[in-house]
């Protein structure tokens, strides 16, 4: 299923600071990400998932800049979330709609998405019955595999996955390891993900938060 991509689906991150009222997380932080799959590791608490909304821009930097292709995630915010896309472990987002009208609701915000490509997801994680059912009675995997064929299936440059295995039964976590492989493969797209887990697929690269200058 090939994604035709606006831009380089490479980021920059330069000086990056950000802070909890409790505590600093980022003081300085620089890194590069490329295309492919980017495993990204450390202990509890260092900071996998902020990075993450970081990213995609759910949170926003104290100071220093997050670039993608050029677009910055505070100056460019608008183009730069229509090009990522953020899939989490929180409860559901939206819970009073149905599932078709969450996936609409989230197709209307990326031009060039494809229905098509999310309905043959839905079928490769088996979960295509339940379009009439409200989301918030989904039970965790089916959220979680309702949000993760969204995002393989979305024109997205910058993909963010966090702990994408949890939930997920054998065959799903099959499908999963399968698109992963083959997008990372093909490098169409910068994809970040974290796992507790050894993941049985070759990440492009592997990066240890615990290594990194940067991290409070």
């Amino acid at each position: 299923m090939e994604l035709n991509l606006p831009i380089t689906p490479e980021v920059e991150i330069d000086q990056l600071g950000f802070h909890f009222k409790t505590r600093s997380v980022f003081l300085g932080l620089t890194l590069r990400l490329q295309p492919g799959l980017t495993w990204l590791r450390g202990r509890n608490g260092r900071g996998k998932t902020t990075l993450l909304k970081l990213l995609g821009g759910a949170l926003v930097p104290a100071s220093g800049s997050i670039r993608l292709g050029g677009l910055d995630s505070r100056r460019d915010a608008l183009a730069y979330r229509r090009l990522s896309f953020y899939c989490g472990g929180e409860a559901p987002a939206l819970d009073w709609l149905k599932v078709d009208e969450w996936l609409d609701l989230h197709l209307a915000l990326y031009p060039g998405a494809d229905a098509g490509q999310v309905q043959a997801r839905l079928d490769a994680f088996r979960i295509a019955d339940i379009a009439a059912q409200p989301v918030t009675g989904l039970s965790l995997g089916q959220y979680k595999k309702l949000q993760l064929a969204l995002a393989l299936s979305l024109p997205a440059s910058l993909l963010l996955v966090d702990e994408p295995f949890n939930g997920l039964d054998a065959h799903a976590i099959e499908v999963l390891e399968a698109e992963l492989a083959e997008r990372a493969a093909r490098r169409d797209a910068c994809i970040v993900l974290t796992s507790h887990l050894d993941l049985r697929i070759a990440p492009t690269e592997v990066l240890d938060l615990d290594a990194q200058a940067g991290v409070i």
